[in-house]
C-alpha cells in the first residue's frame, strides 16, 4: 500500500502486521523508514481493530487469538502454563510504536518504560481472545532530531475480563540507530545508552 493510505487506515489484518515486521507493508516509505512491528512469534496480536486520533491524542485496539500450543505455554511453566505478563506489557509497547508509525514517526521504535503496572488476572491455554487497548495521551515529534515520543495508558482483557493495566507506557522512535547488517559487526552493532545528542531528548 502507499504511505498515504497506510497513515489513513483504521484497521490492520494479520497479513498487514506481518508485512510491517518484514518492512514490506508500505510501497513508498519516507526517508528514515516506517517503524516496524516485531515478527512472530514475538508479535503479540493478530489484528488491529481500531485506530483513531484526537489532536495529539488517540486510541489503538488489537486482538490476539489464544492458541493451546503457543510457544510460551510450552515453557512458562511446565505443569502450570500461563502467558507471561511481560508479554502483555510488550504488546502495549508494540501498539504504541505502531501508532507512532501511523502518525508519521520515522526510524525504529524503542520501549522507554512505563509507570505503574498492575496484574489482576492471567491468560490460560483455553482462553479465546486477548484484547489490548491503548489510549494515547500524547504523541509528539521532537524538532530537529527526527525523533518522536508517544505515551499511552493500556489495558489487557481476556475474554472480556480486564486483567492488566499499564500506566503511561512510553515509546520513542529514533533515526540513525538501526542495526541492519546483523550478524556482522559495524555501526550500531553494540548496545548501550541511546545518546541524547544523536536522537534528541529521551
Amino acid at each position: 500500500m502507499k504511505y498515504v493510505d497506510f497513515r489513513a487506515k483504521t484497521a490492520f489484518s494479520k497479513v498487514d502486521l506481518i508485512a510491517s515486521a518484514w518492512n514490506s507493508l508500505v510501497d513508498d516509505p519516507p526517508e528514515g523508514g516506517v517503524p516496524a512491528l516485531p515478527a512472530p512469534p514475538f508479535l503479540m496480536f493478530d489484528r488491529i481493530t481500531e485506530v483513531s486520533h484526537r489532536g495529539s491524542q488517540g486510541r489503538i485496539v488489537a486482538e490476539q487469538d489464544v492458541h493451546l500450543d503457543a510457544w510460551y505455554f510450552q515453557c512458562h511453566f511446565r505443569g502450570d502454563p500461563v502467558q507471561p505478563g511481560c508479554l502483555g506489557v510488550d504488546a502495549i509497547w508494540q501498539l504504541i510504536g505502531f501508532y507512532s508509525a501511523i502518525r508519521g514517526a520515522r526510524g525504529v521504535g524503542r520501549a522507554l518504560g512505563s509507570k505503574e503496572i498492575e496484574f489482576s488476572g492471567q491468560i490460560r491455554p483455553h482462553n479465546k481472545v486477548v484484547t489490548y487497548c491503548v489510549d494515547i495521551r500524547r504523541y509528539s515529534e521532537l524538532p530537529g532530531t527526527g525523533a518522536a515520543i508517544a505515551v499511552g495508558t493500556g489495558t489487557v482483557a481476556v475474554d472480556g475480563e480486564k486483567i492488566y493495566a499499564v500506566q503511561d507506557a512510553k515509546v520513542g522512535v529514533f533515526t540513525g540507530i538501526s542495526y541492519k547488517n546483523y550478524p556482522h559487526t559495524g555501526a550500531n552493532s553494540l548496545g548501550g545508552e541511546i545518546k541524547r545528542e544523536k536522537t534528541g531528548e529521551v
